[in-house]
């Protein structure tokens, strides 16, 4: 069986300073990957800043990789531009933007502060738009490309405390759809994971599993999909301790309504959610079309 390998291709690792993002980038490297490895080094709550982007270049170069830190936070447009910038001044060309940068400011709802929820999404949502945009760019231009994003089963099933963190990651997963749609013709592929990983940032929330989702559980998956041979497209994975699992968006077939009031509503519920002969669209378009199709019938 023949080795994933990444020889001469280039990578971007976002928030690559420790756990996912550290793991992601040693991954790519060891397979020949010339990484650049982006952390501004702050705490897991995005306070103050630190070297841990240069520690990890350091790593790869002990492996016998090539890699070069860059400090550029992900949170805003120049920031973006200036991490995409950086790979290609490095290394003249960019094949896989993995998007991992994060932070969190966890709060109930009704107590979070309006800087907790500018903080998360300028990081999670935004920073993925404003890298993706410009590697996006650089990708379609070349004909060749894959983009990696990182949602949350925060964001994708819901948990209790983390609203702007849930409201972050459920907009990455719809950038996700919407960037492999717009790629696909041009050579870009563009999926999401939904990991669980011992991590700072997961300190304390799963105990329990702590020991047995190391991130190096996850960053196969991630370089499986940022490999050339990979021919999945718009897809978003479940990734935890070794297991792997599709996550689907899917509506059932529903009912149309003769008495369009409150009322039917109320009395058509259980077919309405009957879940058995499920669709699943894979766009607005193939929504839309549903629709006409159970309306002219």
């Amino acid at each position: 069986m023949s080795k994933l390998r990444f020889d001469e291709r280039v990578a971007i690792v976002t928030g690559a300073g420790g756990g996912l993002g550290r793991s992601h980038a040693l991954e790519l490297a060891r397979r020949g990957a010339r990484v650049l490895v982006n952390d501004v080094g702050g705490s897991v709550h995005g306070v103050g800043s630190g070297s841990a982007a240069e520690a990890v270049v350091e790593e790869i170069a002990a492996l016998g990789g090539t890699a070069v830190a860059n400090y550029d936070s992900v949170a805003s447009a120049s920031g973006g531009a200036s991490i995409v910038a950086a790979a290609m001044d490095a290394f003249g060309r960019l094949d896989i933007l993995v998007n991992n940068a994060g932070i969190l400011r966890d709060k109930a709802f009704h107590k979070m502060e309006a800087d907790m929820i500018d903080a998360v999404i300028d990081v999670h949502l935004k920073g993925t738009l404003y890298v993706s945009q410009p590697a996006f760019t650089v990708m379609r231009e070349a004909g060749y490309g894959r983009i990696i994003n990182t949602s949350s089963a925060s964001g994708l099933f819901g948990n209790f405390g983390q609203a702007n963190y849930g409201a972050a990651k459920a907009g990455i997963a719809g950038l996700t759809k919407v960037l492999a749609l717009e790629g696909e013709s041009r050579g870009v592929r563009t999926n999401a994971i939904a990991p669980i990983a011992a991590t700072r940032m997961t300190r304390g929330v799963i105990d329990d599993l702590y020991d047995q989702v190391s991130p190096e559980t996850v960053s196969p998956v991630v370089a499986f999909l940022a490999h050339e041979d990979c021919a999945v497209n718009g897809q978003i994975y479940s990734v935890a301790g070794g297991r792997v699992a599709k996550i689907f968006v899917a509506e059932t077939a529903g009912v149309v309504l003769q008495d369009i009031s409150a009322e039917s509503v109320r009395d058509e519920l259980a077919r309405i959610e009957d879940e058995a002969g499920y669709y699943q669209p894979n766009s607005l378009a193939a929504a839309t079309t549903i629709l006409g199709e159970a309306l002219a019938s």
